[in-house]
């Protein structure tokens, strides 16, 4: 499926969800799916960098572009893979020169739909995010003017960038760089999941320990934090997880009050982007819903609580989104 077909097929199935969702029959729950909301096919598209089929096509074959690191082996696919929840399922990631990154890979899936990007949300949009992995001497170890020195190189990405952003006399720079990338991530959504079903009135698409977890997903307070379409408040919350001394968003600010505070992680997809916490030290969703209990809301879960909530979670893996491998020049 091409790019612009693509985009089309997406935005003609959301407006025939929104238009022929089916009446809710009643099986008791409404109060708790009223907390809750669907995902979106797409997430909000700021004015300053639309989405065209140019541009995802561009951040596609961007997003999977090796010689935009200085081993030219990296790209940004290497740590956030499509077979792998867009993410890398270690604990944290390796980069350049075999180098460990100090925290764990979160998937780039709805990533369009956070309030800020990175654990530490030192960067406010996809924008802002999409250029510091090139430069982290840690991941790809990329001086950005030698990146886009290699991509002007060839013809095929004079071309891309060109038909992107026609408006521009010389399209290969660091801020088109960053939209098409951005663009790109902005069509990774995962609607459709079981529960955004259940939510638009499939009352059978849940059975009932799914039910039961999503109950107690409220009752305990988990919804507190993990709320709206991407199940995350985009907000900043003090954990030490076990194992780990990260400062969190105190490297960023330097404000005291910030000190192990970390930005909610979404919950979608959760049960595929194993492991978790900002070190990726938690093996299991069940082991993460335990920890989450007792650091956060000072509960200690039982077994069944903990086996409802995290039956609960895996209703939040989506369909994968739709795209193709490029073929790069």
């Amino acid at each position: 499926m091409t790019t612009k077909r693509l985009l089309a097929s997406a935005i003609a199935m959301g407006s025939a969800l929104a238009i022929a969702a089916p009446a809710m029959a009643d099986d008791g729950l409404g109060n708790y799916r009223d907390r809750f909301e669907p995902l979106p096919h797409f997430p909000p598209i700021p004015a300053h960098n639309s989405l065209t089929p140019e541009k995802v096509e561009l951040g596609n074959m961007l997003f999977f572009e090796p010689r935009i690191s200085s081993s030219g082996v990296i790209s940004c696919a290497t740590c956030h893979n499509p077979a792998l929840g867009w993410a890398d399922r270690i604990p944290r990631a390796t980069g350049h020169d075999g180098q460990i990154g100090e925290r764990n890979t979160p998937t780039v899936l709805n990533s369009g739909f956070l309030g800020s990007q990175f654990w530490d949300g030192r960067e406010p949009d996809l924008e802002g995010q999409a250029l510091g992995p090139i430069e982290a001497d840690v991941e790809m170890a990329m001086d950005l003017d030698s990146a886009l020195e290699r991509l002007n190189e060839f013809d095929l990405y004079q071309k891309k960038f060109a038909e992107a952003f026609p408006g521009d006399e010389d399209p290969i720079n660091a801020d088109n760089l960053a939209k098409a990338l951005a663009s790109f991530q902005r069509t990774l959504n995962t609607p459709n999941s079981p529960f955004d079903r259940y939510l638009r009135g499939d009352i059978d698409a849940l059975n009932q320990q799914e039910k039961d977890g999503m109950v107690a997903f409220v009752d305990t307070g988990c919804i507190a934090c993990h709320r709206g379409p991407a199940l995350t408040d985009s907000m900043f919350h003090r954990i030490q997880v076990p194992g780990s001394t990260d400062v969190g968003r105190f490297e960023v600010t330097g404000d005291e009050a910030d000190m192990y505070r970390f930005r909610t992680p979404t919950l979608r997809n959760v049960g595929v982007t194993y492991p978790y916490m900002n070190n990726g030290a938690t093996e299991t969703l069940e082991e993460a819903v335990a920890i989450m209990g007792q650091e956060m809301l000072g509960r200690e879960y039982d077994d069944e609580t903990i086996a409802n909530i995290t039956a609960f979670l895996h209703t939040l893996t989506g369909e994968m989104p739709d795209f193709e491998v490029p073929a790069l020049p």
